[in-house]
């Protein structure tokens, strides 16, 4: 196994001829002239010249060596049903969306918005876009007619793809009128609308904009649609992430460069593969999938012979949603374009019950897992037996990524699982990890608390944030910042706004052009890297700066607490106060006296490990805390609250009885 310090130096000292091996990991029609222009900076084009396609590349390409291995496994706990696909039968139902958005008046170049749930119809939908050489634009499933009209403006779609419905828990959450009540209100006015029909809830048609994908998809049955080749730096999607006030923020992805990063990424980070399969001839054209009840790696093998009679199959689990970059990223793309088998999994980790998705790991086989802390603390508070009821044996290892994972939690699963725990760090504008361990590299070990190191390609910094200097130190606080280019994959700038994208991330650290990630971070001894919360989520407690990330750390390690948040609010004497909001890993069991006592106990905590002027003006006990339904904080949203504020849109919020429960304590 290499040394990956070698590796990332070479990364960075060598960047053209690191990149140019990477590169022959894709397929590329036209191969690159020029490996990174960064003539203009801090625009990066990467493999000018090259031509590709990202739907050959996660699709096409497999069909001659494992045309009969299950490449997407749909699962939904929400309507009891399980469906899976080979590599044939995908190419086969990605040509007929590709050949019904095509008869809807899409060609290169345009946008195509989807307003989906987790289903498969949504995948066929966004390899069919890349396909035919379309932006797909995801917009998470449920958000508001407002919300979705404000991206509907934005992205300009010629057709928007959506379903009769979503189901969260049970709940069903009718999209369609949703959808057009954001048609109504958007300046935009998109002419074509493709709708796919669950039996979930009633849904009429608008006639001549609305499409029933079931009709459309009879009349393209036999539909062969070749891939269009496009120029490596041809625009892949869109996706819009959190920003400030005013219009939303678009991230742009290239298309070979991102290729070209997330197989990089499954070989070297994620030490991911296909596997092995001994079967090649597909079902005819047109044929219709059947279900794969036995699991993803029971393929028949050739002849009708024993299923076991084949190799092993990778098989890749990403607990995300498509509607946020990690599911773009590593439930559609990666494991897909590496050769493995993904699930797309509509549902709850806790219905039916808190096993379900171990069930799904001993059922399928899964070798590599990727979730977020936020799933692993609701876990954390359900029966250890439901962990001990499955064969885990197929998995190698758990990543967990999406904020930042605290120790205790780290322990616990990893103590549970028995298998590496991998945290890592990345944002929606790079699109794959910054700070991790590259275990395909140097299974280095890793260190509680911290992603890991930086990752090849990413010139990582801490830089003082009143200076710009950088901080050669161990243990400096600064921003974590990476001089340019981006690596391939990260994004080519804000959509529609290349000012925008120059002013927001490349322009806040005084005296230098570097890109910021808004994030604190600090470098311990040895190298590993620890995020310590936003730029922007700092308190000024009478002078003092102080990071919510390290107040949550330590009060994250009480055994009595299994969540936690902190929020400055604003104090009239002191500038501003901490204010936790703690969950209780007994919370029913707890009177006033109780929970009096625990707050009491967790002041104490703090007071010894950070000082008294870190300790929190309130504990607040609560039963649960406003998150988002990716599973992330509304940590905003409860400083509003606190203050007596407008929390601001909170169509994204799991349940809305959570912010008032912290609203009628801390105003109390």
């Amino acid at each position: 196994m290499a040394d990956y310090a070698q590796f990332y130096r070479r990364s960075l000292d060598e960047r053209d001829a690191f990149w140019a091996e990477q590169a022959e990991l894709i397929d590329w029609k036209q191969p690159p002239q020029q490996i990174c222009d960064y003539s203009h900076p801090p625009f990066a084009r990467w493999f000018v010249g090259g031509t590709t396609n990202l739907c050959h590349n996660a699709v096409d390409r497999h069909l001659s060596q494992r045309a009969l291995q299950p490449a997407l496994i749909c699962v939904s706990t929400e309507t009891g049903q399980e469906r899976s696909y080979t590599f044939s039968e995908l190419h086969v139902e990605v040509q007929r969306m590709a050949a019904v958005l095509r008869a809807l008046g899409v060609r290169r170049g345009d946008r195509v918005l989807l307003y989906m749930p987790m289903i498969a119809e949504a995948a066929f939908a966004m390899l069919a876009c890349a396909r035919i050489g379309a932006l797909h634009t995801v917009v998470f499933g449920g958000f508001a007619a407002s919300s979705l009209a404000s991206r509907i403006d934005d992205a300009e779609p010629t057709v928007i793809v959506s379903a009769d419905a979503g189901s969260r828990g049970g709940k069903v959450v009718p999209y369609k009128p949703l959808l057009d009540e954001a048609l109504r209100i958007a300046h935009h006015k998109t002419a074509q609308v493709l709708m796919v029909e669950r039996g979930l809830a009633p849904m009429s048609l608008v006639p001549g904009r609305d499409h029933a994908w079931t009709t459309l998809r009879e009349q393209h049955l036999n539909a062969e649609v070749a891939c269009e080749w496009v120029d490596a730096t041809h625009p892949s999607y869109t996706l819009y992430t959190s920003g400030t006030t005013g219009r939303p923020k678009g991230v742009q992805r290239d298309t070979g460069g991102y290729a070209v990063a997330l197989a990089a990424s499954m070989r070297h980070i994620f030490d991911a593969e296909a596997g092995q399969t001994l079967f090649t001839a597909g079902p005819p054209q047109g044929e219709k999938a059947a279900p794969c009840p036995s699991g993803a790696q029971d393929a028949p093998a050739p002849g009708g012979g024993d299923p076991r009679e084949r190799r092993s199959v990778g098989v890749f689990f990403c607990t995300s949603d498509i509607g946020w970059v990690v599911g773009h990223s590593y439930i559609i793309y990666a494991p897909l374009i590496a050769g493995m088998a993904t699930i797309l999994y509509e549902g709850l980790p806790t219905r039916p019950d808190a096993g379900v998705w171990w069930s799904l790991v001993e059922k399928y086989r899964v070798t590599h897992m990727f979730s977020a802390p936020t799933a692993v603390r609701v876990l954390k508070k359900q029966d250890p037996r439901y962990l001990r009821r499955y064969d885990l044996s197929s998995l190698t290892a758990l990543f967990l990524a999406g904020e930042p994972l605290d120790e205790p939690t780290a322990h616990w699963i990893s103590d549970a699982l028995g298998v590496p725990i991998v945290d890592n760090y990345w944002q929606t504008e790079t699109g794959w990890p910054i700070l991790t361990i590259a275990r395909g590299v140097e299974k280095l070990p890793t260190r509680l608390g911290s992603p890991g190191f930086p990752m090849y390609g990413y010139d990582v910094r801490l830089v003082d944030e009143a200076t710009g200097e950088d901080l050669k130190e161990p243990n400096q606080k600064g921003v974590l910042a990476i001089e340019g280019p981006l690596p391939p994959g990260c994004m080519q700038t804000v959509w529609r706004d290349d000012a925008r994208f120059v002013g927001t991330y490349w322009g806040s650290i005084p005296g230098r052009q570097i890109y910021s990630t808004f994030d604190w971070g600090i470098r311990d001894k040895d190298g590993y890297y620890f995020i310590l919360g936003r730029t922007d989520d700092v308190i000024n407690v009478a002078g003092h700066r102080l990071g919510t990330r390290e107040i949550e750390e330590c009060i994250a390690q009480h055994a009595g607490v299994a969540e936690v948040a902190v929020v400055g609010v604003a104090d009239a004497l002191k500038g501003q106060v901490a204010m936790a909001f703690a969950v209780a890993r007994d919370a029913t069991g707890l009177d006033a006296a109780a929970r009096l006592r625990l707050e009491g106990e967790i002041m104490k905590l703090v007071d010894g490990q950070l000082g008294a002027v870190a300790r929190p003006a309130r504990v607040h006990i609560v039963a649960l805390l406003p998150k988002t339904r990716s599973g992330k904080l509304l940590r905003r949203a409860l400083q509003a609250v606190c203050e007596g504020r407008d929390p601001g849109d909170l169509t994204t919020m799991e349940d809305p009885a959570a912010l008032e429960q912290a609203r009628a304590l801390a105003q109390g």
